[in-house]
Parts: C-alpha cells; sequence; structure tokens
C-alpha cells in the first residue's frame, strides 16, 4: 500500500541525486550493490549487538538506493532486464538480513526463543509473498492485488520499530517494547498477504483455465461446423 505514494514521493525527491551519481560516472548496477552491503552491514553487524539505534540509521541510509538506482537508469535510458532481476535479487538479500538480525539477537543476548522464531517467520514469510507474485506473473497471471502487508510496509514498520526501540540505550524507559510488537505486526500482516496473494493466483488461474477452454471449444468448432450440426439435431431426437 505504501509503495503506490511513498515510492512516488521519494523517486522525486532523489532525483537531483540519481542525476549527479550519472554524472559522476557511477552506474545504476553499483548503485544497487553497494545499497544491498550497507543495509546488510548495518543489519548483521549492529542488530546482533543491540544497536537498534544506530544499526536502523545505516540500513536507512542505505535503503533508499533501492530507489536511487532505477531513477538513474531511467534518467540515462538504460533500464534493462539485467538490472532488474538484480534489484529484485538484492532487494530479497536485503530484506532477509534485516529480520536475521532481529533473530540474532533474540537468539543470543535478547534471549527470546519466541521473538526469535517471529522474526525467523517475518524473514521466510516476506520471501514467500515475494515469490507468489513473481510465480504468479512468470505462468501469465496478473496477481492483481496489492496485499496487507508489502516490502514498503514490512520496512517501514520493523525498521520504525527498531530505531525507537534502540533509544532504550539512550534511558527512554520501556520504549523498547516496540520492536517485539512490529515483529509481531509484521508476522501476521505477512501471513494476511500470502493468503491473499495464493487466493487472487488460484481465482485468476481458474478462470484463465476456464478461458483457454472455451477457445479451443471454439477453434474446434470453427474447424468442424458439420460437428455442432450433428450435435444439435442429436438433441433435438432426444427431447
Amino acid at each position: 500500500m505504501l509503495n503506490k505514494y511513498a515510492r512516488a514521493f521519494f523517486t522525486r525527491v532523489l532525483t537531483p541525486f540519481a542525476a549527479l551519481l550519472l554524472r559522476l560516472g557511477v552506474s545504476p548496477d553499483a548503485v544497487t550493490l553497494v545499497g544491498t552491503a550497507g543495509v546488510m552491514a548495518g543489519a548483521l553487524v549492529f542488530f546482533p549487538m543491540g544497536e537498534f539505534f544506530w544499526g536502523t540509521i545505516v540500513i536507512t541510509i542505505f535503503v533508499f538506493s533501492d530507489l536511487v538506482d532505477g531513477n538513474m537508469a531511467r534518467q540515462a535510458g538504460i533500464s534493462s532486464r539485467w538490472g532488474a532481476f538484480l534489484d529484485s535479487t538484492l532487494d530479497r538479500v536485503a530484506d532477509g538480513a534485516i529480520f536475521a538480525g532481529f533473530a540474532l539477537w533474540y537468539a543470543g543476548s535478547g534471549d527470546d526463543n519466541t521473538l526469535c522464531a517471529v522474526a525467523i517467520f517475518c524473514l521466510a514469510s516476506g520471501q514467500v509473498v515475494s515469490y507468489t507474485k513473481a510465480r504468479g506473473e512468470s505462468i501469465g497471471l496478473p496477481v492483481a492485488v496489492n496485499g496487507l502487508v508489502e516490502r514498503a510496509e514490512r520496512l517501514v514498520i520493523s525498521l520504525v520499530a527498531a530505531g525507537l526501540a534502540g533509544l532504550h540505550t539512550f534511558g527512554v524507559p520501556g520504549i523498547d517494547i516496540l520492536l517485539p510488537i512490529a515483529l509481531w505486526i509484521v508476522a501476521a500482516g505477512s501471513l494476511v498477504t500470502l493468503i491473499q496473494r495464493v487466493v487472487t493466483v488460484r481465482r485468476e488461474s481458474a478462470e484463465a483455465d476456464a478461458a483457454e477452454a472455451a477457445e479451443a471449444a471454439a477453434g474446434q468448432t470453427a474447424a468442424d461446423p458439420s460437428a455442432a450440426g450433428s450435435a444439435g439435431r442429436g438433441s433435438e431426437g432426444d427431447r
């Protein structure tokens, strides 16, 4: 849901920066790779140590590369299938690293196996939610549903909560509860989104199969009109 509005806004804001990088000779692929590396470092270095505030700051800085690289490609007129593939693939890597960082914290110093399991579920469900849309589109279906919690929602909810929870180390009491709440929300929302997409693909595939069967029947009738006539006379005799 946030993709529709937030992406358009930040794309406009980041357009001058994207143009500057192009003038400096930086390629969109390089931005994609550096951005993913930065997100992974922020998640897998800071989060397992419980440094949620600084980890979120680092991740937030680099996560905007997902908007900058595409903007650069459009401005330079070099959009390609490879660029789209690389961007989508590394998005999954970055998302996995964020929730892996949460899981490592709760498996270690955070000492909470339940929240560790919730973080792992968020990691896995996020990958599957993305896969369902990609797989549905690969077999020719539109997958015309956005879902309750997509990538933008997962990132915003989890990172805002993590950043605020990190203020606990600066002496803000009780605020660390926000991260567990956010993880439960993302887990539940991802499950709902997964169900929405599976149901949509099931409906669209049934409609596509029915349409193909109708076209095949119409084509057979057109190829052999006598069969239709014989079938019609037979039905009249039956009556």
